[in-house]
């Protein structure tokens, strides 16, 4: 299948010296792949001379000089930037001319340009931004991880929905355990927006198990895990840290003295296995769920390796269909509600 990324190059810390090197390497791995480069070609064209003319042909820089920066406000970008390398990406969706797009630039601004351009399902009232956490069991599909800090009910039963589908989709879990995160498992506990979130899902189609905590989110309870922008960005920043930070007190460790370093040196195939497990930049690329087109979003520190997996992640959800799958399945459930209604 071909597939067609529009990469907003300029995005991130760090701009084309890793978005660019990561590209070429997801092409090197696709045959089939097609890319948009959309940036600054002063800074683009010198990381593609060494390319072979076949290379070269799958890409196509879109140049402009104008770009989103980290500290821009939302307003700025959306009304003052339409010609920045982020919503020239996003438009190449709009058009037709790319079937994702990823950026690894502000998050703000990204989630509001999407929308702006590429606008939300029949249904659906606000985009979620979604990615995949690992667990003991596997990995957990979670949602949202910051695009929404004052959600109501409503939004939280949408997000379920679709991270429900998307689950389903590229996962092939027939029928995903939904979980409603929450400070315990007692149905007394959790603010309004819980309990009433809880009360809905709890009468939906979905496969909802209940309330899950914290911990039980990495030990595999369920598929998808709901919650509110402002939690699930906290509950994503505090596990990446920590994953970290056991990483780095595994290196202290075992550089300790010169029988711990035996040791580790010894068990090296072990902590390379741990690390690449908890390495945050194995699920890089959070997706922007409830669009009518598929938009990734990379960590904005991604190296390259890092933002090869974001685009990875924008190709499977092309060759998925994702928004279809939501599009198709939201649109048979409104038409079964309003039967049963009628």
């Amino acid at each position: 299948m071909q597939v067609t990324l529009a990469v907003d190059v300029m995005g991130g810390d760090h701009g084309p010296v890793v978005t660019v090197p990561a590209v070429l390497r997801v092409l090197a791995e696709k045959p089939s792949l097609q890319c948009l480069l959309v940036g600054d070609e002063a800074a683009v064209y010198p990381l593609l001379s060494s390319l072979s003319p076949a290379t070269k042909s799958r890409i196509t820089v879109v140049h402009t000089s104008e770009f989103v920066t980290m500290d821009d406000k939302v307003a700025v970008a959306l009304r003052n930037k339409k010609q920045s390398s982020m919503r020239l990406a996003v438009n190449a969706v709009h058009d037709g001319r790319a079937d994702a797009c990823v950026s690894a630039g502000n998050t703000g601004a990204l989630m509001a340009i999407s929308r702006f351009v590429l606008k939300t399902h029949p249904g659906i009232e606000r985009p979620a931004i979604m990615t995949a956490l690992p667990t003991q069991t596997g990995h957990v599909h979670m949602l949202d991880l910051g695009a929404n800090v004052d959600s109501e009910p409503e939004h939280l039963l949408q997000f379920a929905q679709m991270g429900s589908l998307v689950a389903e989709a590229l996962d092939g879990h027939a029928f995903p355990r939904v979980g409603l995160l929450n400070i315990g498992e007692e149905e007394i506990k959790g603010n309004d927006l819980i309990k009433q979130t809880h009360e809905l899902l709890t009468r939906s189609s979905l496969n909802y198990i209940g309330y899950v905590e914290g911990d039980g989110v990495f030990r595999g309870e369920a598929e998808v895990v709901v919650c509110d922008g402002f939690v699930g960005n906290i509950a994503l920043k505090s596990s990446e840290g920590v994953a970290r930070m056991i990483a780095g007190m595994i290196k202290e460790q075992i550089n300790r003295n010169w029988f711990t370093k035996l040791v580790g040196a010894l068990a090296w195939p072990i902590w390379q296995g741990l690390r690449r497990e908890m390495d945050p930049g194995r699920y890089n690329g959070a997706s922007l769920v409830g669009l009518r087109g598929i938009v990734v979003k990379s960590h904005g520190s991604a190296d390259v390796d890092s933002y090869a997996n974001a685009l990875r992640v924008a190709i499977l959800e092309v060759e998925k269909d994702v928004p279809g799958v939501i599009a198709d399945r939201l649109s048979v459930s409104a038409a079964s509600s309003a039967e049963s209604l009628s």
